[in-house]
């Protein structure tokens, strides 16, 4: 899970998207209704994020491009092992966990210069993350942000968050996805998901997923109740 600041930079988000929900999906009991979408054939993959995550820190499993410029023998990707640490020609181990990739460059850098290359400039950018979360929310057991595996479906996530609370609509379950640069969003009937009649779909990091239900707060419905439905389809 998120760290208690990463939790409190997000809650105004999730908040929004849990206020535009309810407006749409009060009283809903065990029933398909609202304006998002069902069984969407096209609802795809979310926008790829972008190449330089200059806040993200390294950690094992991230795949990095290390490149020494004009040294093209000591450039190549390099995966961060289960230590935290890389391992470059001529300099061996070198621990990246922790650091940003511009960190990391400083670090080659300083090492590389010490004895081998003469002012060496060092660009690392990061070419695969492995750790993933999403977000999992309303009438759930244990609401929160998860990290997730690859081709997470979306009955796991919701396993992730100890399953659906008593007050559930099993019948309406809505994942929000940022798609060609809009948020959007799906609904999902999970009794029919359970029972084979429609495909477990996946999903995806930074998915925000909201099961209907009691567990929805009524003070968002109050808050944002001038806000049309169709706004979770906008760019917000």
């Amino acid at each position: 899970m998120i760290n208690s600041q990463r939790r409190r930079a997000a809650a105004p988000f999730f908040a929004f998207l849990l206020g535009v929900l309810a407006l749409g999906l009060t009283a809903c009991g065990s029933r398909e209704t609202g304006s998002i979408p069902y069984r969407v054939g096209d609802f795809g993959a979310p926008d790829a994020p972008e190449k330089a995550q200059l806040d993200h820190k390294i950690g094992p499993g991230d795949i990095l491009a290390v490149t020494v410029y004009q040294v093209p023998s000591l450039s190549g990707d390099q995966v961060v092992d289960g230590t935290g640490n890389i391992t470059m020609p001529l300099i061996g181990a070198v621990n990246a966990q922790g650091s940003t990739a511009s960190e990391l460059a400083l670090v080659l850098q300083q090492k590389l210069g010490v004895r081998y290359i003469q002012s060496p400039q060092v660009l690392v950018t990061l070419k695969g993350i492995v750790q993933r979360s999403v977000t999992v929310d309303g009438t759930v057991t244990q609401p929160g942000v998860y990290p997730i595996a690859a081709h997470t479906t979306l009955i796991e996530a919701i396993s992730l968050a100890r399953g659906p609370k008593d007050g559930a609509n099993l019948k309406r379950v809505v994942i929000f996805r940022q798609i060609k640069g809009q948020r959007q969003a799906a609904a999902f009937n999970l009794v029919d998901i359970r029972n084979g009649r429609e495909p477990d779909p996946e999903v995806y990091g930074d998915d925000v997923i909201v099961v209907d239900g009691s567990g929805v707060k009524s003070a968002f419905r109050t808050l944002l109740q001038g806000i049309p439905l169709l706004a979770v389809f906008r760019p917000f």
